[in-house]
């Protein structure tokens, strides 16, 4: 089956005011920018955003901030966005924090189809609230659900016209797991090619999991934080 769409205008085509939508990537590594670029076009709002993390200011999920389309963030990571924290601290952003070791597996347990799970991260502090704890041979566990979401958003670095994907090191984070837990999964990619011209055991994610594929372009592939180091005179 051809999954092939035009570009990020058609892939999101049906994406209405008010979705969840999962958006791959670690910090700026693997960010399906030119899908964002697309929803901030679009002013789609209202949105509930999974993402490890807000982005920056100006890039990444801090154009759909900047333009208030985000109702509700789910996030393990936000120190890097100064707009986020100041939509949080005034009341214009519902924000759920929750630890990043669980906000990957909420989204793994819902690629397998595994409702809820336990896990001791968050035991004793405000995660905890309102959650169900459980005591498994005299350790306390909370009691987590699995993530849903209406689309995942995902970046890869190689894709064919089935849907297969491949990433590249880190930018698998996150993304590998939400192509199988959105109920649509919409994938960009760098290099889009034929059936048969990625070898089976290079795949990451079987194409019956992503519904449309397109190649995107003009990708700036922004670095959240530089470090060097001057060179030894």
């Amino acid at each position: 089956m051809n999954k092939v769409v035009s570009g990020a205008t058609e892939a999101i085509r049906d994406i209405p005011d008010g979705a969840t939508l999962m958006l791959g990537g670690f910090g700026l590594c693997g960010i399906p920018e030119n899908t964002i670029a697309a929803l901030v076009q679009r002013n789609i709002t209202g949105l509930t955003c999974i993402s490890n993390n807000a982005g920056v200011d100006d890039f990444g999920l801090g154009l759909l901030l900047q333009k208030r389309q985000i109702k509700k963030m789910i996030s393990s990571y936000v120190g890097e966005n100064a707009e986020f924290e100041r939509q949080l601290l005034s009341g214009e952003l519902e924000v759920d924090l929750v630890p990043q070791g669980t906000l990957a597996t909420r989204i793994h347990m819902r690629a397998l189809g595994i409702p809820a799970f336990f896990t001791p991260a968050g035991v004793g502090t405000e995660v905890a609230e309102g959650k169900e704890e459980r005591t498994f041979n005299g350790k306390r566990y909370l009691m987590e659900y699995a993530l849903p979401a209406d689309f995942a958003i995902v970046k890869a670095w190689k894709g064919d016209t089935m849907g297969n994907l491949v990433f590249r090191k880190a930018t698998r984070n996150f993304s590998q797991a939400m192509a199988k837990a959105g109920d649509i999964t919409i994938a960009e990619v760098e290099e889009l090619v034929e059936p048969g011209m990625i070898d089976a055991d290079d795949i990451h994610v079987p194409g019956v999991y992503v519904h449309r594929i397109f190649q995107g372009s003009g990708y700036e592939k922004r670095i959240e934080k530089k470090t060097v180091k001057l060179r030894e005179s």
